[in-house]
Parts: C-alpha cells; structure tokens; sequence
C-alpha cells in the first residue's frame, strides 16, 4: 500500500451530531482523503456543508450511493445500516458502522483500536463501532486486563442526553427553562427508545437508557455486557451494568468496580498501569480535588480516570471513575480511528 494513496469517503448521516464530528475529524486528516460523499435523508439532500472550506452538496443515502466509495462511514440509525450498508459492501467499500446493528454478529469485528485493533483484519465488509459507555470503560479496562486479568466488572453510568440525539438535547433545555419558570415540564423524548410520553430529565435521573428486555435490564445495559465480552476476547467474564441518564449535556461517567485475577494488586499498581494505557488519562489527587469530570472531558478524544481506590473488603476489587466524550471517543473519533486502523495495515 502507498502512503500517499487518497481515498474516497462516504458519511451516512452527516447531518447528524456523530455525522458532523466524523467531518470534523476528517478534517484533521488521520489519512489522505481524495474526496467525501456527506449522505443524509431526502429531507436534507441539496443543502451544502463545508470540508475544508470547501462547499461540498449533501446527497440523499441510496444503494447506488457507494460507487467508487472506499470507506463508508454510516451514522443514521440501525435501521438504515440494515438496509444500505451490505449495498456499500457490495460496492467495494469497506463499512465502519456506529450503529448496533452489527455489533453481535459473529462475522462483524466490533472495534476500539487501543483495545482489540488487530480485530480490524478479520472484517467482511463490515466493522461495527461500539456503545459509547462500552468504548470508554474497556479503553480502562485493558491495561488492568493485560496486567492482572479480570475477574468481575461491574459499572454503573451516568450518561448526558446527548447520547439520545439532538433533540434530547433541546429538551433538557427547554425543561430547565419551564421548570425555573414555575412551569410543567413536557417529556417527549427520554428516555431513549421509549415511545411514549415519560419522565422528565430536567433536574432528574432516569434509570432507564433503551427499552427494557424480558429479564429486566435495558438494552443499553445488555450492550455493555455483550460487547465488553466480545472486545475484550472473555466470554466467561463477569460483566454487570446499571444504566442512567443523567441532565448533563456531554460526556458519560461511570463507577467502575473489577476484582482481577491476581491477588497481590496494590492501588499504585492499578494507577501505574493506568498512566501508560493508550488513550488514557490518570487525573487522581485527592489532595487537590482532582478528578475527571463530564465538563472536563468534553471535546476531548482521550479517556479520562480517577478515584482509584481499592475496596475496603475484597483486597482484589477497586473502584474506578471513567468519564469520557461520549460524542467523542464514545462514537465520531472511535469510528474514524477503525478507519485509521484499516489504512494502516493496508486493508483498504
């Protein structure tokens, strides 16, 4: 493969929160682009968007759209995935997908490139991109996992609307506004996958991301133990997920408790661990009030820890704080990392 080979790229759903920070990190050139296809619904066809100060015309998303198309970047919801993305595929390109459409298909690699890179050779046309909270907490996990092994993880997070869509965000907004009027707050959209008018998330917390499954759990919180198990190559590994949503506009949290497998881990052996993992910031001084926190990871690519402590009964359990841009490294910068991957050992 030449280094100086240009390709050709497609962004289903540019117009979109994820879309326009896949454009954004185009725009940095991880690799040489020749040119972008932004594609979008009918409703948006015709209007323009800028790369790199240049006026480009969004086009409506079809099977036809990937001619000549290298890497398709889709953004647009599981239901477009499902019907476009093997026509990509058919095309030529290679699909990075951000949706969960693909994710637990045994023939689609389900990446985080500081995690499980080398997944990205096994593709057939497809890599799927995973949950924003997965990508943030197993990018924490992985040093502690190569170091000392897991035995246990068990997470709870505190997620920003953001992670619902635009519109989720504009009603955080308009609530706070009623509710420091005086005024009923009106809920149409949280929490997400719920159809029906719900609880507000002004001033709230909503232990409900997703729908529900017959066990109990939300589908969020089945994403995160499904797809922690399958990056991280531990089927049999103890995963366990509570999932919230929280009024915050960006970037997710979450408390993070792993036993590991040896027993003989001191809280500076986690930390150190921790300093040197790729894609990982250590922030912990609680001498200094340090921390991560959602305003402080925003616009960042990085993932950012702290509150290592170890458990006051189990000598092999400790608690983490994981907080991370969920538009960020949790969907746009992941997906144009896998693109990244796939140029660099010459898969495109």
């Amino acid at each position: 493969m030449s280094q100086n080979k240009q390709y050709k790229v497609a962004v289903v759903g540019a117009t979109g929160a994820v879309g326009q920070k896949i454009i954004q990190y185009l725009e940095e050139e991880p690799f040489q682009i020749e040119t972008i296809k932004p594609l979008s619904s009918k409703r948006s066809a015709g209007k323009t968007m800028k790369f790199k100060g240049e006026e480009v015309t969004i086009e409506e998303a079809t099977p036809d759209s990937f001619n000549d198309i290298d890497i398709a970047f889709f953004s647009a919801g599981g239901s477009i995935s499902e019907r476009l993305a093997q026509e990509a595929v058919k095309s030529g390109a290679i699909v990075v997908d951000n949706t969960s459409a693909f994710r637990m298909d045994e023939n689609v690699p389900l990446v985080v490139p500081e995690v499980n890179e080398a997944d990205v050779k096994k593709h057939q046309g497809i890599i799927a991109n995973p949950n924003c909270s997965t990508i943030q907490m197993v990018v924490a996990l992985k040093p502690i996992q190569e170091a000392f092994g897991l035995k246990r993880v068990i997470v709870s997070t505190y997620q920003a609307v953001s992670g619902a869509g635009l519109s989720a965000q504009d009603e955080l907004t308009e609530q706070t506004k009623q509710y420091l009027n005086g005024e009923e707050m009106v809920a149409n959209i949280l929490p997400a996958g719920s159809d029906k008018k719900h609880y507000p998330i002004a001033f709230n917390a909503l232990p409900q991301i997703d729908v529900f499954d017959d066990n109990g759990y939300t589908k969020e919180e089945l994403k995160m133990i499904n797809e922690t198990k399958k990056i991280m190559h531990e089927p049999d590994l103890h995963v366990a997920a509570t999932c919230v949503r929280l009024p915050v506009f960006t970037s997710h949290s979450e408390s993070v408790y792993i036993e590991t497998d040896k027993t003989d881990v001191t809280v500076n052996d986690i930390k150190e661990v921790l300093k040197s993992g790729e894609g990982l910031i250590l922030e912990d001084d609680p001498s200094t009030q340090s921390y991560p926190t959602p305003l402080s990871a925003a616009d960042k690519k990085e993932v950012f820890v702290g509150r290592v402590r170890q458990d006051l009964d189990t000598t092999n359990g400790f608690h983490l704080w994981v907080v991370s841009d969920n538009l960020v490294k949790g969907a746009a910068w992941n997906t144009v990392q896998i693109a990244q991957s796939l140029v660099k050992n010459g898969l495109v």
